[in-house]
């Protein structure tokens, strides 16, 4: 059976909108940028998930080891930057970001 995540780790999901039209470029961007998650301090995963009912909506899930790690760490860095002109041009509004932390793992 699989161990439910400590406390301290949290996912950030983001739900982003994107301008039509610019999916493939905004992927590529993602893609471009997956390389500044993976040496930030903290960052355990990331994966992006586009909506299937809405090609222009997407989630950015990006699990760390403490809420710290994204938003003081992260976002006081200048790879947080660097992400941002990588995809910040494709955003059709400001992106939602909420914390969650596990509370059940059903299966």
């Amino acid at each position: 059976m699989t161990q439910p995540m400590t406390q301290t780790t949290v996912f950030e999901v983001c739900l982003l909108s994107i301008k039509p039209g610019m999916e493939a470029e905004f992927e590529a961007g993602v893609r471009q940028a997956a390389p500044l998650f993976r040496r930030a301090k903290g960052c355990l995963s990331m994966e992006l998930r586009r909506f299937v009912e809405n090609p222009c909506m997407y989630h950015l899930l990006v699990q760390w080891n403490s809420l710290e790690a994204h938003t003081v760490d992260f976002r006081a860095s200048e790879d947080f930057q660097k992400w941002r002109s990588c995809v910040s041009h494709c955003f059709a509004a400001p992106p939602e970001v909420i914390h969650t932390v596990e509370t059940l793992q059903g299966f």
